[in-house]
């Protein structure tokens, strides 16, 4: 196959003058020349597309692929996760991962909660804060945790995302308004463990890859959350290990549940934490995981289990082919 691989470089966007957490989402060279290699090593030929921009240029002069590996995050909007896909959708032209009506959905976590309650998947009680008066009429025991609604990688996460107070959750989420222009999402806080599940393949063929584990390492000071700062130095403050069985089986079954619901595709990531007596909990979904071969989340899980990066390729790519296939016929 001929497959265009679609992508946001974060090089090129801190060239044109973007800070670096809010390029935070966007890969590196290294990601693409590793999916790069992979699919070549598959037997397949590759097109380094790029951003949405760059494919709108390809796309009216005329080019077409296969397949388009797609990886591209965007940049402005909660549907910006949805751009691509949609483009391609508009071409005909097939894609890995999730559709625009996925990626637009599990972007925004309030909604994406709701989806999961309503499918009967525990998760930490919430609700979405749009203006400052939202707070007065707030009925969520403390201590609460608050976060952008729609970022990823952790932007807008910090030590004092847990709040003990009404004032100190005023304060933060005035302070989360005006920086990420978005609403914020307030949820009891979960005090347990802190787990992620990866994910291969779609609706009934999806099966988890590995789970693990985040542990913060004994010289970590302050609360343990999983911050932005903490994901950007994991390789100093966190250790990545794959828990007990007993723990994988519980996650496993929480993640799988969620994704299907939700209907992500080919592969992913979710986030689950334990509350309080030890049940796994949704945190939130990841239906276009990073991918670089050693520092993101899914191929960390798959080193872990000693799965080459490549063959994590392959699946993610079969899971595209298989259900391509099936709705073409």
């Amino acid at each position: 196959m001929n497959i265009g691989i679609t992508y946001d470089l974060r090089d090129d966007y801190l060239r044109e003058g973007y800070g670096y957490e809010e390029t935070a989402e966007f890969d590196r060279i290294d990601t693409i020349d590793g999916i790069d290699d992979a699919l070549k090593a598959l037997g397949h030929t590759t097109d380094r597309i790029g951003n949405v921009r760059q494919l709108v240029r390809r796309i009216a002069s005329g080019d077409t692929w296969d397949l388009v590996f797609n990886i591209a995050e965007g940049m402005y909007g909660v549907g910006r996760e949805a751009l691509v896909p949609a483009l391609l959708d508009a071409y005909r032209i097939p894609y890995t991962f999730s559709d625009p009506l996925v990626l637009a959905l599990t972007l925004h976590k309030g909604l994406t909660k709701t989806v999961v309650r309503a499918a009967g998947i525990p998760t930490a009680d919430y609700a979405v804060i749009e203006d400052p008066e939202d707070l007065q009429r707030l009925d969520l025991p403390f201590p609460l945790f608050a976060k952008p609604v729609a970022e990823g990688t952790g932007k807008g996460i910090s030590e004092s995302s847990r709040v003990d107070t009404h004032a100190q959750l005023s304060v933060l989420c005035a302070k989360l308004m005006h920086e990420f222009r978005q609403p914020v999402l307030v949820e009891t806080y979960l005090p347990g463990r802190e787990f992620t599940a990866g994910i291969v393949g779609t609706d009934r063929d999806a099966y988890v890859i590995g789970v693990m584990e985040v542990l913060f390492r004994k010289h970590h000071e302050g609360e343990k959350i999983y911050s932005y700062h903490t994901k950007a130095n994991y390789e100093e403050l966190i250790d990545y290990v794959i828990p007990e069985q007993e723990a994988v089986q519980a996650c496993s079954s929480v993640a799988l549940a969620a994704w299907r619901a939700l209907g992500c595709r080919d592969g992913g990531r979710v986030d689950i934490r334990m509350d309080s007596l030890g049940s796994p909990n949704f945190i939130e979904v990841n239906p276009l995981a990073g991918l670089n071969p050693v520092h993101s989340d899914l191929p960390i899980i798959c080193s872990l289990l000693n799965i080459p990066y490549q063959r994590l390729i392959a699946g993610i790519l079969d899971s595209a082919v298989q259900r391509i296939g099936r709705d073409a016929a």
